[in-house]
């Protein structure tokens, strides 16, 4: 069982046993909504979703890879395409049939393929998308598939009544990783930036490791209230990651 999901589960169990109040308390309790071969759809709040595909790795084998998914009213926007077209068709099928929203934007965190891997499959549904400069420079070098719009700094998008932004906050994973939030319920994708708890490094061919913890240090300055934190690879959690991914780049 994800860690942050049998932690909500025991801390809901605790305070129905104390009893002490009269006022119901709620708790939202994380949940897989989809899973094939493929692709897997967790809700993580009311209106977030984390969706984990795969990306076969000399290295380190078959490694689950995360992207955010938020919506409100009939729109949808979407952090990192999974890692292939096919998945990403899965995806857009699953999103379109079970949620009934359209996708308004796509937004590959950085130019990896587990972030940008299934982009041409979302231009095929003519869904717009937006990454950092830098990615796009990057992704043109490299001869992928190339977001349409580019993000400066930041940007606000609009989804339904609400608002997602993505944001560049330094180096780090790569030169140009972007972090995701959902503010109306403080949820954050950090991508590759960000680790699970008790991970590695992870790769760093395209890293900065003098500069990653700073970058961190901003995200987490920036967002004080973050409840959940959906990493590039492994379980989502809490602050905590941001904390442990701090100091596992910290320049000794």
């Amino acid at each position: 069982m994800n860690k942050f999901i049998k932690s909500i589960v025991l801390s809901g169990f605790a305070l129905i046993s104390i009893g002490c109040s009269t006022q119901k308390i709620e708790t939202f309790t994380p949940k897989v909504l989809y899973k094939s071969d493929d692709l897997v759809i967790t809700e993580v709040s009311p209106n977030a979703f984390q969706h984990t595909s795969y990306l076969q790795t000399e290295t380190w084998g078959k490694v689950p890879c995360n992207g955010l998914l938020v919506k409100d009213k009939d729109e949808a926007i979407v952090y990192d395409t999974p890692t292939t077209n096919p998945t990403s068709e899965e995806l857009i099928q699953w999103i379109t049939d079970n949620l009934h929203t359209k996708i308004k934007a796509v937004v590959p965190t950085h130019f990896h393929d587990d972030c940008l891997g299934g982009l041409k499959a979302f231009h095929n549904h003519q869904i717009a998308s937006y990454a950092s400069t830098k990615t796009i420079e990057l992704a043109k070098e490299n001869h992928y598939e190339v977001p349409q719009n580019a993000i400066i700094d930041s940007i606000s998008l609009k989804v339904g009544n609400k608002t997602s932004t993505a944001k560049y906050f330094g180096e780090g994973h790569t030169k140009d990783n972007i972090v995701g939030y959902f503010p109306s319920e403080n949820v954050m994708f950090g991508g590759c930036l960000i680790k699970e708890l008790d991970a590695n490094k992870g790769y760093l061919g395209d890293a900065n490791v003098d500069t990653w913890s700073n970058t961190v240090e901003k995200v987490r300055a920036q967002y004080p209230d973050v409840k959940v934190v959906i990493p590039g690879h492994g379980d989502f959690g809490d602050k905590k990651l941001l904390d442990y991914t701090i100091n596992l780049f910290k320049v000794k």
